[in-house]
């Protein structure tokens, strides 16, 4: 199939104070689209969120991926997410002719590696994944899990994932069909045990608690304005209209998402804080598909500095 490579990201994410959240962002060379990122720990002592902006060629199609990987019972699923979801998928031999395919075998082939992987550890760990991908005037949103995309079409907020929680009448009932249950435990939890009813790794709970993405398509054109993926850190504490005001008047994609990050802090959000921001280009000149912007961020990236 022959993709170009970007430059490949480190293999964790360093935060470079405690309470300084990371930013950057970037620009497809063919001016289609800008995106960019904030992530901080918050109020945790830990950091759990991890995130990839990663601009690759496939079959001489740009193609940008975007994705937010909340982890839970520690970094190993979501470090693992970030690190090879999106290599599976644009390896996939039907990544151009049938996208929404290689999604959902990217994600369920992703999340049966890191299984196997996970044997030597004790605590089981999980990740929930929200991505976007890029690819012409395509944009595929995969979601599991409490991670959400939200995307401004004229003016308006739309939801294009939606949060996967056990107490949801098809999750519930998926659950009990394969022998789990839900009960209510502060939250309502899937064994009691797991707030998200789908999400990668979750060994023990695998039969309930699935990696099948739920996929929607939307169309690149002159009404969408963009894109906000992020974890329930912001989510909690931001709807799904505020987040969208908050970004309309901000042209750079870095600030975007470091003002929505900074928003999300200053509400009391209690949780590890990530959003990326993806801005459509429709009016902007665009070059030659052949020119590539060669980027992939976890500490920054070639176009922004960070703050």
């Amino acid at each position: 199939m022959g993709y170009l490579n970007s430059v490949l990201s480190s293999s964790s994410q360093v935060h470079a104070a405690a309470d300084a959240p990371v930013t950057g962002g970037g620009l497809s060379h063919n001016g289609k689209f800008s995106y960019g990122y904030a992530s901080s720990p918050g109020r945790r002592s830990s950091m759990e969120d991890f995130y990839e902006t990663r601009i690759d060629g496939v079959d001489g199609e740009i193609v940008g991926l975007f994705g937010v990987f909340d982890g839970h019972g520690g970094v190993r699923a979501a470090e693992y997410v970030k690190q090879n979801l999106f290599s599976n998928l644009i390896s996939h031999p039907k990544f151009i002719s049938d996208t929404k395919s290689a999604i959902s075998d990217a994600y369920n082939h992703t999340d049966s590696e890191f299984l196997k992987s996970e044997h030597s550890h004790n605590r089981d760990a999980g990740s929930t994944a929200s991505t976007a991908i890029l690819v012409g005037d395509r944009l595929l949103v995969a979601n599991v899990g409490d991670s959400r995309a939200v995307i401004c079409r004229g003016g308006n907020a739309i939801a294009v994932s939606r949060d996967h929680k056990p107490d949801q009448t098809d999750e519930r009932q998926r659950i009990e069909d394969a022998g789990g249950f839900v009960m209510w435990a502060g939250t309502w939890r899937v064994g009691g045990v797991l707030a998200v009813s789908r999400a990668f790794g979750d060994r023990l709970l695998k039969q309930y608690v699935v990696a099948d993405p739920e996929i929607q398509e939307e169309k690149v054109d002159s009404s969408l304005e963009f894109l906000i993926l992020a974890s329930d850190g912001l989510w909690d504490v931001v709807s799904n209209e505020e987040a969208v005001a908050m970004v309309k008047p901000i042209e750079d994609a870095a600030e975007a998402a470091k003002t929505l990050l900074i928003e999300a802090s200053k509400r009391g959000s209690a949780d590890n804080i990530t959003c990326v921001v993806v801005r459509f280009l429709m009016n902007q000149c665009t070059s030659s598909h052949s020119s590539l912007n060669q980027g992939s961020s976890s500490h920054g990236s070639t176009d922004y500095a960070s703050f």
